[in-house]
C-alpha cells in the first residue's frame, strides 16, 4: 500500500536532517582517536580575573602539561555568559573548542526570554568540576552579628540585599520564601559594587560568591553571616546555615562545569573525563579550590546533565513563586 505523500515527504525530511547531522559530525568522529592533535581553546564567557577564569586557567595549564598541546583560555564576556556560550554552541564538535561556565548557565533559560541557543540541546556536558556555596555578607560593623539577628530583623521590617546576576538574585528570593522574611532585592552591575556598598554601610546585605567576598573578609571589612548550604564551611566556621534555624532548603551553589558543542564525540568526552580527574589530584589545584570554599565533585556527563535539569527546574519554581518573569 502506498503511503500518503505528506508522510513520505516528512520521512524524507527526517532522513535528510539525519544525514546532515551525520555529515557534520563525521570529521569530528574521524579525528577523535588522536585528539588532541592541536591547540584546544577553553572559552570562559565572563571577564578575566573572576572565579571561573581562575579555575579555567589553572585547569588549562595542567591539561597542557598532560597533553603536550597548547590549551588557551579565551574570555568572551557579555550578556550573562550567553555571548561566549553561543560561540561554543556554533563551533565544530571536534573537541578543540570547549566551554567553562557557572550556575548562570542553568538559570539563564529561566530569567531570559530569548537566548541565541537552546541550552538543553546546544551543548555536550563534559564534567561538573566543583561547587561552592553562595554566601550572605554584612559589614564588619553591622548590627547583625549572626543569621539569627538578621532573620529576626527581616521578619519585622524590609531589608535590602544586593545581587549582581540571576543566580544571586534567586538565592536571595529563595531565602525570602523559605524564611518568610521581608527581603528586597536590589540589582547591581557586578559583585564588586555590592561589596563597596555593604562595607560603606549603604546596603545591609550582599548575596555573592565566596571568591568575591573572600578578600574583604580577610581584610576585616566584611563578615559572612550565612552560607546557602546544609553544613557550615570550614573557611567561615562562624557563618550559620539557614537549616540550623529550621529553614530547610536554602541551598545554592556556584558551580564550575565544562561543556563542548552538541555532537562532541563520546571518545573525546571520555578522554576529557579521564584527564580532568587526573589533574584534579594536583595539590595546587586542590588548594586553590579549597581556598575559594569549593569542593571538587568531578561529576560525569550523565549525572551532570541530570544536575543541570534539576537546577533549571528548581530556579524556575523559585522565580514563579516570587512572581519573577523572564526579561
Amino acid at each position: 500500500m502506498r503511503m500518503p505523500t505528506s508522510v513520505s515527504r516528512r520521512q524524507a525530511l527526517v532522513t535528510a536532517a539525519a544525514g546532515l547531522a551525520a555529515w557534520r559530525a563525521a570529521p569530528a568522529l574521524a579525528q577523535a582517536g588522536n585528539w588532541p592533535a592541536k591547540t584546544v581553546t577553553v572559552v570562559v564567557p565572563y571577564a578575566a580575573g573572576g572565579g571561573t577564569d581562575i579555575i579555567a586557567r589553572t585547569v588549562a595549564q595542567r591539561l597542557q602539561e598532560r597533553w603536550g598541546q597548547s590549551v588557551v583560555v579565551d574570555n568572551k564576556a557579555g550578556a550573562n555568559g550567553t555571548i561566549g556560550s553561543a560561540f561554543v554552541a556554533e563551533a565544530p564538535p571536534d573537541g578543540y573548542t570547549l566551554l567553562m561556565v557557572v550556575g548562570s548557565h542553568a538559570i539563564n533559560p529561566v530569567l531570559m526570554k530569548s537566548l541565541p541557543y537552546e541550552t538543553r540541546t546546544a551543548f555536550t556536558p563534559v564534567m561538573l568540576l566543583a561547587q561552592s556555596p553562595t554566601v550572605f555578607v554584612v559589614s564588619s560593623t553591622s548590627p547583625y552579628k549572626n543569621l539569627k539577628d538578621l532573620l529576626a530583623a527581616a521578619q519585622r521590617e524590609e531589608i535590602a540585599y544586593g545581587y549582581s546576576e540571576g543566580h544571586t538574585r534567586l538565592t536571595g528570593e529563595l531565602a525570602r520564601q523559605i524564611a518568610k522574611i521581608k527581603f528586597l532585592g536590589v540589582a547591581y552591575k557586578g559583585g564588586a559594587p555590592i561589596m563597596v556598598d555593604v562595607i560603606g554601610g549603604h546596603l545591609p546585605v550582599g548575596v555573592t560568591s565566596v571568591l568575591t567576598a573572600l578578600p574583604h573578609v580577610k581584610a576585616g571589612k566584611l563578615r559572612v553571616i550565612a552560607v546557602a548550604a546544609r553544613e557550615r564551611m570550614p573557611i567561615f566556621p562562624e557563618a550559620m546555615t539557614f537549616e540550623e534555624l529550621g529553614y530547610k532548603g536554602v541551598e545554592s551553589s556556584s558551580w564550575y562545569g565544562m561543556f563542548g558543542p552538541a555532537g562532541l564525540s563520546p571518545t573525546v568526552v571520555a578522554r576529557l573525563n579521564t584527564d580532568l580527574k587526573a589533574v584534579a589530584t594536583d595539590p595546587d589545584l586542590k588548594r586553590q579550590m579549597e581556598g575559594q570554599g569549593a569542593t571538587l565533585v568531578l561529576t560525569p556527563p550523565d549525572a551532570f546533565q541530570k544536575f543541570l535539569d534539576q537546577e533549571t527546574a528548581k530556579w524556575g519554581r523559585v522565580a514563579k513563586a516570587g512572581g519573577i518573569e523572564a526579561e
